[in-house]
């Protein structure tokens, strides 16, 4: 029997730097986030962070940037098949023909003819629209256009919804850092085999990257704090996808799986937990 997505991503985070999504589809644990970069910073970034081993990025319609993240691509000389790209749609999109229309823009606006993870952005679960759209993903998925779909910002009882309608979702892209684990979140993701991706998985300006539960393994490894966090995240099995233009900084949150964190180590880090919801509330916050 196939590994779950979830269980397959925790396995490869002890001995690779991939996981299998779906039957073939395979997603680099660490990827490029570009949210809030524009215009050329994205692009530059974009193609920087390919020249410094990236092969995961990952945009968003309200980014603002799908274009700049098309032109760094292109810039980069990669070929198509040896990246691994990321978008989400907005809830105007919401319905199975306006997934459709979302995907064409998307495409247009990156220069791609298809995408690896199409991703519903957040559930509006007021406009109640997102089964549709999930729906919607599924049919472009056995197209061909997407090679695997998700959602991001799903509460377990969106996703419960979906579950409800037969949907079983690959992948959820919400925000975990050590302050924010969102526990429950989490475990209803490994109940149901659903992959976890981070975002903000350094957080935003937190304090823990000077707490000792990070600072004490990173010098004796020889790492950074943020090396640490990151290195946390995909040996608790999830996929992170941390935000830098600095060339620096890219190549070392790339370098991550040369070594592991004791038991005792990952035990310090979870106790970090300060129980804080996300920043933002996916039943009253969307776009």
């Amino acid at each position: 029997m196939r590994e779950t997505a979830a269980e397959a991503t925790a396995t490869t985070a002890e001995t690779g730097t991939t996981a299998e999504l779906a039957p073939g589809v395979v997603i680099p644990l660490i990827g490029l986030g570009t949210w809030p970069m524009t215009g050329e910073d994205a692009a530059s970034a974009v193609d920087r962070a390919i020249a410094n081993g990236y092969r995961h990025i990952d945009t968003a319609e309200n980014y603002g940037n799908e274009e700049a993240v098309g032109e760094g691509i292109r810039r980069s000389g990669i070929d198509r098949g040896d990246l691994f790209l990321t978008t989400k749609f907005n809830r105007h999109w919401h319905g199975k023909a306006g997934v459709r229309e979302a995907f064409g823009a998307a495409a247009r606006r990156i220069g791609t003819e298809y995408l690896d993870l199409f991703l519903i952005h957040w559930p509006n679960p007021a406009q109640g629209r997102f089964v549709e759209a999930a729906e919607g993903l599924i049919r472009l998925a056995e197209e061909g256009l997407i090679r695997c779909w998700g959602v991001s910002n799903f509460k377990p009882a969106h996703l419960r919804e979906l579950q409800a309608a037969g949907l079983d979702v690959p992948l959820n892209q919400v925000q975990v850092d050590p302050e924010h684990q969102q526990s429950d979140q989490l475990a209803f993701h490994a109940e149901h085999g659903i992959a976890t991706a981070a975002y903000s998985p350094l957080g935003r300006g937190g304090g823990f990257l000077s707490d000792p539960a990070v600072t004490g393994p990173a010098e004796g490894y020889g790492k950074t704090p943020a090396q640490v966090v990151l290195r946390w995240h995909v040996q608790s099995g999830r996929i992170a996808i941390p935000r830098s233009a600095d060339d620096g900084r890219q190549r070392e949150n790339l370098d991550v799986f040369g070594f592991a964190l004791t038991t005792p180590e990952m035990a310090a880090i979870d106790a970090l937990d300060t129980g804080a919801p996300p920043r933002l509330d996916s039943d009253e916050f969307g776009h």
